[in-house]
Parts: C-alpha cells; sequence; structure tokens
C-alpha cells in the first residue's frame, strides 16, 4: 500500500488532509449526537412521562439504559474497530444510531423506548470508538493534539447548547423531536465525512475479550439495576441484596478472568501507579459535582417546580457553558501549574459552588441559582480539560491505549453508577422529609419516588392530604441535603487527587516532551 494512503503510518501527507479534515468533520458531528441525547433526555423525561406513563424506575431507565451499554463495551468496541477496521465500525455506529434516534420517534410505549436507548448505547459505543481511532490514524503530532482538542469542544458545545435546544424542541415539536434532531445529524456525519474516510486496522489486533467483556457488563447491569431498585423495594428487600451480590459475583469473576487471560481486556497491573488512580478518581468526581447535576436539574426545574422546558435549558446553560472556555483555560494554566494542583483546586471551587447552590431555597429569583451553576460549571471544568490527557500521560507509553480505554470506560461507567446512586440517596431523602406525613408508608414512599423522577401532579394524587406546595418544600429540603453530599464527596476527592497527583512545583512553563518525560 501506498504509504501516502496509509492511515497506518506516520504524518499526514499533504494531499491527505482534506481526508483527515473530513475524518475530524465525521467525527465531530457523530459526537454532537451523543451529548445532545444525553442532555436532551433529561430535559424530556417529564414530558415523556406525561405522554408514555410508567413508574419512577422504568423512566429512570430513559438514561440509565443508555449509559450501561455505553460504558460496559467501550473497550471492546475499541478492540473491534482495530480488528475490522475502524471507519468500518464508525459507519455502523452512527448508521445504528441515526436508525434508532429514528425509530424512537415512534415508540409507543416506555418499554420501547428503554430497549432502543440501550440499542443506542450500543451505536454511540460503537461510534466513539471507531471514531477516536479513525481520527488518532488521520493526524499525527500537533494537529492530533488540535483534532482532539475540537472533539472534546465539540462535546463541550453539545453539553452547553444541549438543554436549550431540548427545550425548544419539547416546547414546539414534542420531546420526540430531540431524536429526530439525533437522527439527522446521524446522516450528515454519513454523507458528508464517511465517503472522505480512509480503512484502516491494526493488524496485531488480539480480538475481543468476550469473558471479559460480558462479566464486566453484567456486573454493572446488576449493580445498576440493585441501586434503582432499592427505593422502591428497601435497601433490606431479598430481591434488590440478590441483585448486589450478584453484581459483586460477577465483579469478582471479572477480576479472575482478567488475571489469567493472556492478553485481557483491563490489564489490572496498571492500578499498581498511584497517578494512574488518581486519574481514574477525576472523572468520578466531574459525575458527582456535574454530570448528575445535568440529569436531576432539569428534571427539578420542569417537573417539580413548573418552569417551562425553553426556560430550564436557558438556565442549564449556566452550569454547561463554562465547559466551552474552562478546558482550554486549564490546559493553558498546566504550563505553569502542576495537573493535581489544578484539578484539585476546580473540585474545592465546585464544592464551593455545591454548597451555595443548597442555600438557594424554593421561589427565589432564578438569578439566584445562576450564579452557583457558574460556580459549578468553573471549577469542574478545570479537571475536565486536564483529565483526558493525564489519563496516558501517567503510564508508561506502550500502555497508553488501554490506559485510555480504561479512563473512557471509567468515565461512562462511573456516570451510570452515580446517577442511580443519587436518584436514590434522593428519594430516600425526600422520603425522610415527607416521614411525618400522616398517610400509609406505602403511599409516602411512591409519592417520595414520584417526586425524586419529577412527577409532582403524581405525588400529589399519592398524597392528597398535602398541598403542592408542601411538597414542594419537602423535596427542595432533601434536594438540598442531596447537594451537601455531593459537596463531602467532591472535597474528598479533591484531596485523593491532590495526592495522588502531586508533582514537585516548576519555576516555569513546561513543555510537552518535558511533561511526558516526567510521567512515563
Amino acid at each position: 500500500m501506498n504509504p501516502e494512503f496509509d492511515l497506518t503510518q506516520g504524518p499526514l501527507a499533504p494531499t491527505r488532509e482534506p481526508l483527515a479534515y473530513g475524518v475530524l468533520a465525521a467525527v465531530c458531528l457523530a459526537a454532537l449526537m451523543l451529548p445532545l441525547t444525553f442532555v436532551g433526555v433529561a430535559v424530556a423525561t417529564p414530558a415523556i412521562g406525561r405522554e408514555l406513563g410508567g413508574s419512577p424506575l422504568a423512566l429512570s431507565w430513559t438514561t440509565n439504559a443508555f449509559m450501561l451499554t455505553f460504558g460496559s463495551v467501550l473497550m471492546a468496541a475499541g478492540t473491534l474497530a482495530d480488528e475490522f477496521g475502524r471507519k468500518r465500525l464508525f459507519s455502523l455506529g452512527v448508521a445504528l444510531f441515526g436508525l434508532t434516534s429514528l425509530a424512537l420517534v415512534f415508540v409507543p410505549s416506555l418499554l420501547w423506548l428503554n430497549l432502543l436507548r440501550g440499542v443506542q448505547g450500543l451505536a454511540g459505543a460503537a461510534a466513539l470508538a471507531g471514531g477516536s481511532a479513525a481520527l488518532a490514524q488521520a493526524f499525527d503530532g500537533p494537529g492530533r493534539t488540535r483534532a482532539f482538542s475540537l472533539l472534546g469542544t465539540t462535546f463541550g458545545v453539545g453539553l452547553a447548547f444541549g438543554p436549550i435546544l431540548a427545550g425548544v424542541l419539547v416546547e414546539h415539536a414534542g420531546w420526540r423531536g430531540i431524536f429526530l434532531s439525533g437522527a439527522l445529524i446521524g446522516g450528515l456525519s454519513l454523507g458528508f465525512g464517511v465517503p472522505r474516510m480512509l480503512e484502516s486496522t491494526d493488524p496485531e489486533a488480539r480480538g475481543v475479550d468476550w469473558p471479559g467483556t460480558l462479566s464486566f457488563t453484567l456486573a454493572l447491569v446488576l449493580l445498576t439495576w440493585g441501586i434503582l431498585q432499592a427505593p422502591q423495594s428497601g435497601w433490606s428487600s431479598p430481591w434488590v441484596v440478590l441483585l448486589l451480590l450478584g453484581a459483586l459475583l460477577a465483579l469478582w469473576l471479572f477480576i479472575v478472568v482478567e488475571r489469567r487471560a493472556a492478553r485481557p481486556m483491563l490489564d489490572l497491573s496498571l492500578f499498581r501507579y498511584a497517578r494512574f488512580v488518581g486519574v481514574q478518581v477525576l472523572p468520578i468526581a466531574t459525575c458527582y459535582c456535574y454530570v448528575v447535576l445535568l440529569i436531576l436539574l432539569p428534571i427539578r426545574f420542569i417537573g417539580v417546580e413548573g418552569y417551562s422546558a425553553i426556560d430550564a435549558g436557558m438556565l442549564m446553560i449556566a452550569l454547561s457553558a463554562p465547559m466551552l472556555v474552562v478546558p482550554f483555560a486549564a490546559g493553558w494554566l498546566h504550563r505553569w501549574f502542576s495537573a493535581g494542583n489544578l484539578s484539585s483546586l476546580g473540585l474545592v471551587v465546585a464544592a464551593g459552588g455545591l454548597f451555595w447552590l443548597s442555600r438557594v431555597g424554593p421561589g427565589q429569583a432564578p438569578i439566584e441559582r445562576v450564579w452557583p451553576l457558574l460556580v459549578i460549571g468553573l471549577g469542574s471544568g478545570l479537571p475536565w480539560g486536564l483529565m483526558d490527557g493525564l489519563s496516558v500521560s501517567v503510564v508508561p507509553k506502550e500502555r497508553a491505549g488501554m490506559a485510555s480505554g480504561i479512563f473512557s470506560t471509567t468515565r461512562v461507567a462511573g456516570e451510570g453508577i452515580a446517577l442511580a446512586l443519587v436518584v436514590a440517596l434522593l428519594a430516600g431523602l425526600v422520603q425522610h422529609a415527607l416521614g411525618t406525613v400522616a398517610g400509609p408508608a406505602e403511599s409516602v414512599m411512591l409519592a417520595a419516588r414520584q417526586l425524586a423522577g419529577g412527577d409532582l401532579a403524581a405525588s400529589v394524587a399519592s398524597l392528597p392530604a398535602l398541598q403542592p406546595q408542601a411538597l414542594q418544600q419537602a423535596y427542595a429540603e432533601a434536594f438540598s441535603q442531596l447537594l451537601q453530599v455531593l459537596m463531602i464527596i467532591t472535597l474528598l476527592a479533591a484531596a485523593v487527587v491532590r495526592v495522588a497527583l502531586h508533582e514537585p512545583r516548576h519555576p516555569g512553563p513546561r513543555s510537552t516532551d518535558q511533561r511526558n518525560s516526567k510521567n512515563s
């Protein structure tokens, strides 16, 4: 093969640059689909519940089904991309994502919606893994860094403007319009970018570690299911205990399989590096101080406080807009300050914003929420802008690929688990706030789950003796307590990151080569 057209070879030849930018356009368009459907579904959840019905547990799967399948197969998808072709897997993932988005426009029930959301998560993992691998092959050196920076910016744009776009679509086209927009973006990516991509494979690809993939997926599904089921059945119920024990058994099986595999999907020896462990804490920390709010706040604003979808989307911009700027600033500041210091500082700032937001009571003007949301977004943006690069710089270079896959899986799987835990905790806190209400315990428990899911009307029907204002006050009290718990988790993560990613102070700007040589 002519090296000029071989994506597995070195730097880009000048005649291949238009093709490389075509790859970049295709991958960025595809990347725009993911945050839009992620945050968009959160904005649409109250409308979905009104039209399709369903219990709070069933409605929570509209988000969790996507995150579970996405996170559990991401590492396997990367291996498939290397073995069967990056372009091929990317094209398949985008096409399947677009088709499932189109099918979601016509779903007749919540069950079908949740099943298709699971398929959409599989498609998203294939698109991201194949697209990232293709992008890494299409660019080299500084060009690769800029390409992946633009990819990260695309995610930021989706997170920043996804809520308001989703709000406009819900108000004027209904919640199904969100999925239609995903299908249209997928079609643009396939039609414009994919024809400009060249195929590439890894001749030394090792094949998919199916035992590891299946045991890891089973552990994630059982753990998330058990956490979500707990508010409904109780943490001590036999069903919940069985699910959680099954998750532990599946996790043990996964560890045994990976230790014995000749070429494991997850090299457990990487966790001997303290800095590698510290990097894994970063996406987990941002889950609790930032990502869960992308889901919970629209549900609160729309379902409990009665904001319109557009007004809720406008408020959410205060939280997500800093992601357009702060990650770039973090990369610039890293020339003078260590990643550990910057990341821990950002988490402390985010924790301060969480505490500030917890002090804003119901009925206050929207502007009172804007400032703490901005602080949370600003603080979260510092580790967000550094952790992708850190994920591959804190291990030996020959293990960078696996480290990146582990980091991506930790991020996505951690988001699903964090969301399930936080929703379960919120339901428990709401139930505690309603504990003195006269009425059957089962009715109080049901009303708490309905409130936590953003269905104020249903909770009023479950507890007709209470006025809506009383239920809103109980929810606000519980949400304030939840924010303070998230603040504590974020502060603990900041301390771990500060210790694990500690570096000696550098007197001046550091070059990339200096940083890499130190971290390798």
